[in-house]
């Protein structure tokens, strides 16, 4: 389904969600640009974050999170519509003499072109390829929880969810000095990308061994995955929770050896710096940092699949489907790469 407006020129296309399980491409004029303070920007990917976006897609952002929940440049409201995203590449088109015709990143929303404060994007590195630039949103994530859980040289770190945020968090910590990382999942769908990062992969029937880590992440987003990572831990050591539920409620065991091993539970969330470096951090330092680690070819492993702007209304469904297994596949805008 599209919306069209009859304005003659600068019409950029837009993903919409305009209402539960329905999204739309719509037309939008795009403002003018302020002499030296704005860019304009022609997309060439943008990346799906699959949990966030299922749970917009399927209106399950609870009241109470609808303005903590806001992107960047998101337009509209939640629950619907809405206009979301955070993880869009592309090329500067009109801009300031030092940006114009430069990759660049931004936390925007799917759009095939659109206007932002210069401030707003982001140099992108040489040597980072476009497709690849797509997935600085979630490494930041990653970098952010890793900080959360204070993650140390040496220690044995498991990671229970093999999605994007899984795996990333999982090069991560594999990457500090002497880790001993392994990633856990229901599914072998991600098992070569875990292997193209260098990470151990195992599925949870051949999980007994990997019990007392220091350190456990989980990203899968229910009780089944979180009661996993808290058998994993070892005597005194933290359970970090990356997930985010939406409305939803889940019952996890806090019986057990929950109290006698003394385990820590705490959540990590990429809207606030990890307290550990907040003094010292910004965000655009964060996301700059997130840019240079995607320098490694390796994580190309993480972007191989595509779907075109295009076919968004009709592909998306499937994409958010909770039975969805593999990495969800990159946007990719025609028009930009011709």
């Amino acid at each position: 389904m599209t919306q069209t407006l009859t304005s003659p020129d600068q019409i950029a296309r837009a993903l919409w969600y305009v209402d539960r399980e329905l999204v739309a491409l719509r037309e939008e004029q795009l403002p003018k640009l302020a002499d030296g303070e704005a860019v304009e920007v022609e997309t060439l990917y943008s990346a799906i974050s699959r949990g966030t976006e299922r749970l917009i897609f399927t209106g399950r952002v609870p009241e109470t999170e609808w303005d903590r929940m806001r992107a960047p440049l998101q337009q509209g409201a939640f629950p619907f519509p809405v206009k979301y995203g955070y993880c869009a590449v592309g090329r500067v088109v009109n801009g300031p003499q030092s940006l114009n015709g430069k990759l660049v990143f931004c936390l925007h929303p799917h759009q095939d072109r659109f206007v932002a404060v210069a401030n707003n994007v982001v140099l992108i590195p040489d040597g980072v390829p476009a497709k690849r630039a797509v997935l600085a949103a979630n490494v930041e994530t990653a970098l952010n929880a890793v900080w959360d859980a204070r993650v140390l040289p040496g220690d044995r770190v498991i990671v229970i969810g093999a999605g994007i945020v899984g795996l990333l968090i999982a090069a991560v910590a594999c990457r500090i000095l002497g880790t001993d990382v392994s990633v856990v999942d229901r599914s072998d769908a991600t098992r070569n990308e875990a292997a193209a990062l260098g990470v151990p992969f195992t599925m949870p029937v051949d999980a007994d061994d990997l019990a007392a880590a220091d350190v456990v992440f989980h990203t899968t987003a229910t009780g089944g995955g979180l009661q996993s990572a808290i058998r994993a831990a070892g005597m005194e050591a933290t359970v970090c929770e990356v997930s985010w539920y939406g409305d939803r409620e889940i019952n996890v065991g806090l019986g057990g050896a929950f109290h006698s091993k003394r385990l820590k539970l705490v959540s990590s969330q990429v809207g606030q710096i990890a307290e550990p470096q907040r003094t010292r951090w910004d965000y655009r330092r964060r996301l700059g940092k997130a840019l240079e680690i995607l320098a490694e070819p390796a994580f190309d492993a993480l972007v191989e699949d595509e779907v075109r702007f295009d076919d968004l209304p009709e592909r998306m469904a499937d994409i958010l489907s909770d039975t969805a297994t593999g990495l969800p596949p990159v946007i990719a805008y025609e028009r930009s790469r011709s």
